[in-house]
């Protein structure tokens, strides 16, 4: 038998001119442009033809598709070392070889049964890569690890669908909190406003019910000037008609009669009305008197609190009336004891408040420095530690003149616009809640949510200012009730 000496194509003949390279290209990508339709995802016109693209496509493609042309038609079974015809007509090499052999003269293809003088063919290595990629991906191997991918993809959606499912009810519980918290809340503001409105509604309904007796006297007063004065008018016409009558009567009746007439008639004379007395009480401020009026019903209104000189460090002195403390170069003589802090220049207010709502104001002036709150009646008095929530205090502080700071664990920095000259304190014991204010214009600063358990004292620390300049003191605002009397 003559052997047939088989040449190797190398991966280039296309671009060499091959026909018959050219021919099995032009099979492969007629085949995939009939399985693009069908394949979603997989291969698209824009995306280039790729062994992996191929190889996917086989994977999902329906029967009577690539695998099977990629099936050798003696065999049966997916090319091995597949070889292509002059007819371009893939086999395997193996099975071709046997196919042909014994057979002197011409062969001919066993597909379609073309005659050739010669037995030649090629190697297809482009065939042979796709029917390893088919064969890769066609074991059972590859299918469990697809598989497994496929599980493990799932799985990943399953769990994000469940973490998106849990932040949907989040957000849904957060909205119905939102929406709770903001009726309770306007059912507060309302409360509080009610308690205004009804002050103010008392003071109004008080108001004019005593302008309404006041007028009733002073109109009374007068209706009884004019009855009295009608009186006197018919009885001085009962009188003239009298004297009509006796007109014609001896002169010495008249002169007997005349001076009993006269005393008959007489009628006190009715003081002036005064309509500035009458209206100055009604044509004051009536609105400034409400509002100072309004103080004994305020909850909370403002404390007068007073400096605890026993609490005071050794270098702030006190005024005499306890109002206003002021940092000093040298240490003012005091009593040893247990309350007074001796580390830091600090001092707290004589009142303490272990329940409900309280609220007071401070100057702080121009000072370039400060702290003030509120610290619990147990805090160290005789270390210096950082003012914190953690260590019993819930401050607010200013340094250099514009930087101010919320006293937490680290320092929260606060971006205030205009420097205020005093602030406003408010304590709800109830609630845990420590508020600072702008008690200029009563914006908020900053609030404390996690207040102080028991007992707590409103604080204060001057600091140590520069020397260069007297500093100025911190001044408690004491704000006293007045009594408006009608």
């Amino acid at each position: 038998m003559r052997s047939t000496r088989v040449r190797r194509v190398p991966k280039t003949a296309a671009e060499g001119g091959d026909p018959r390279a050219e021919g099995a290209l032009k099979y492969l990508a007629a085949h995939f442009s009939e399985q693009r339709t069908t394949v979603d995802g997989l291969w698209s016109a824009n995306q280039p033809f790729t062994m992996a693209a191929a190889a996917a496509v086989v994977a999902k493609s329906p029967k009577g598709s690539l695998r099977e042309d990629l099936t050798c038609a003696i065999c049966c079974d997916l090319f091995r070392e597949p070889v292509m015809l002059a007819c371009m007509h893939h086999f395997c090499k193996p099975c071709i070889s046997r196919y042909w052999r014994g057979t002197q003269g011409p062969v001919t293809c066993p597909q379609c049964r073309k005659e050739f003088s010669s037995k030649q063919f090629q190697t297809n290595y482009l065939v042979t890569a796709m029917v390893e990629k088919v064969r890769a991906t066609t074991s059972d191997t590859y299918m469990k690890n697809l598989e497994k991918q496929l599980k493990e993809t799932l799985e990943s959606y399953r769990l994000k669908k469940e973490d998106f499912i849990n932040s949907i009810r989040r957000d849904k519980d957060k909205m119905d909190t939102i929406k709770r918290f903001g009726t309770d809340l306007q059912t507060r503001v309302k409360g509080e406003f009610r308690a205004l409105y009804q002050i103010l509604h008392d003071e109004e309904t008080c108001a004019l019910e005593q302008l309404r007796r006041e007028q009733e006297e002073e109109l009374e007063k007068v209706q009884r000037h004019l009855e009295a004065t009608e009186m006197a008018v018919r009885e001085l016409e009962d009188n003239m008609r009298a004297l009509q009558q006796a007109s014609a009567a001896t002169e010495s009746i008249i002169l007997t009669e005349l001076p009993q007439l006269r005393s008959r008639v007489q009628v006190a004379v009715v003081p002036e009305f005064d309509t500035n007395a009458f209206s100055n009480k009604y044509l004051a401020p009536l609105q400034y008197i409400t509002w100072r009026k309004m103080f004994k019903s305020l909850n909370p209104g403002p404390a007068p609190l007073t400096f605890d000189v026993d609490t005071a460090h050794p270098n702030i002195q006190v005024s005499r009336d306890k109002t206003a403390a002021v940092e000093c170069d040298v240490m003012i003589p005091h009593t040893d004891h247990s309350k007074r802090f001796l580390q830091c220049v600090n001092i707290l207010a004589a009142q303490g408040f272990q329940s409900g709502r309280h609220y007071w104001e401070v100057e702080v002036g121009s000072k370039p420095k400060w702290d003030l709150g509120v610290a619990s009646e147990a805090v160290d008095r005789h270390a210096r530690i950082k003012l914190s929530p953690e260590t019993g205090y819930w401050t607010l502080r200013l340094r250099n003149g514009s930087e101010y700071s919320a006293g937490t664990q680290p320092w929260t920095r606060l971006q205030i616009g205009s420097s205020p000259q005093r602030l406003g304190v408010f304590l709800d014991c109830d609630e845990r809640r420590v508020s600072f204010y702008n008690a200029d214009d009563m914006s908020l600063l900053y609030s404390f949510t996690n207040g102080p358990r028991g007992k707590a004292f409103p604080f204060f620390s001057p600091c140590i200012s520069d020397r260069s300049q007297k500093p100025p003191p911190i001044k408690l605002l004491q704000y006293h009730h007045v009594a408006l009397s009608g």
